[in-house]
């Protein structure tokens, strides 16, 4: 089985030392060593992905944070190669979501003798993403998370970046799902996920599957302080929050349009702002190496 490795050299200290590993892990499993592939600030893997399957790889191994696994994602949509994770992001929620081991050598394990499990993309203006889409407060929470709180902190950080982004106005939005009729919400933040689970083990969406051929939509619209106090309490609880905090959907097309130019985020990753966040589903649309 020809392998790659695609790998974003910011999370890792020592890249001599982590090739190293990776190479000694593929050896002990009874594997060649891996092709390899660095990521760039100008390309976050997409484009070694493709590189890679052009070479003839049949796992591409991500090493990175969320960011780094939905360019690797995007690049192996609706294709045979299948994708393989060894997590180094604050998030990593694609693992935590889908149970994925984080040891090297359980890693290359799986890529080499596991099995393959097929998953859901969510596709945004030509893009897939594996985690979530979203428009509004969590986009603005993460742009204002500084690298460095995210490198000391771990996943706690974003709260200190949402702590600053608490009291920005809320969104005028409306939601159109499948071709449906509008609705029209005064919302802090809309999230279109693939997945369930986000920062902390919290579990928005409850029954989300990232194999299920919908994507589960999250209008989050607390007014004040208090409200989010109650919402988050919900959540830790595991209590349904009230509607007039947290509404849920699910949908295969979801096109949500704001009044206003809001921030906007893919799986951790501030994109352009814009007034339009417009999700289409790829169902089973990516293979993954699972032990």
């Amino acid at each position: 089985m020809r392998t790659a490795v695609v790998i974003n050299p910011t999370k890792f200290p020592d890249l001599a030392r982590q090739r190293e590993l990776i190479c000694a892990a593929f050896a002990a499993a009874g594997g060649p060593d891996p092709l390899w592939w660095e990521t760039s600030a100008d390309d976050p893997g997409g484009g070694q992905t493709r590189e890679a399957i052009a070479a003839g790889a049949e796992v591409v191994v991500a090493c990175g944070g969320d960011g780094t696994i939905r360019a690797c994602a995007d690049g192996l949509a609706e294709t045979a190669v299948a994708l393989s994770v060894l997590p180094a992001g604050t998030g990593n929620l694609l693992v935590s979501n889908l149970d994925l081991p984080s040891d090297v050598d359980l890693v290359v394990a799986a890529a080499i003798g596991g099995r393959r499990r097929r998953i859901d993309l969510g596709c945004l203006e030509g893009e897939h993403f594996a985690v979530m889409a979203g428009i509004g407060f969590d986009a603005a929470m993460m742009e204002s998370t500084r690298e460095s709180w995210k490198q000391s902190l771990g996943w706690p950080a974003y709260l200190v970046g949402g702590v600053r982004r608490l009291f920005d106005r809320p969104m005028r939005v409306r939601l159109r799902l499948d071709g449906g009729p509008l609705i029209a919400r005064t919302a802090r933040t809309v999230l279109v996920a693939n997945v369930g689970r986000l920062q902390g083990g919290i579990d928005l969406f409850g029954d989300a599957r990232p194999d299920d051929g919908v994507l589960d939509v999250a209008v989050v619209k607390p007014r004040g302080p208090a409200d989010w106090v109650a919402l988050a309490a919900s959540i830790l609880l595991r209590r349904p929050p009230r509607r007039r905090h947290l509404e849920t959907f699910r949908a295969s097309t979801v096109d949500v349009r704001s009044r206003t130019v809001e921030p906007r985020e893919m799986d951790g990753d501030t994109i352009l702002p814009g007034d339009r966040l417009m999700v289409s589903v790829r169902p089973r649309a990516l293979w993954v190496c699972v032990p």
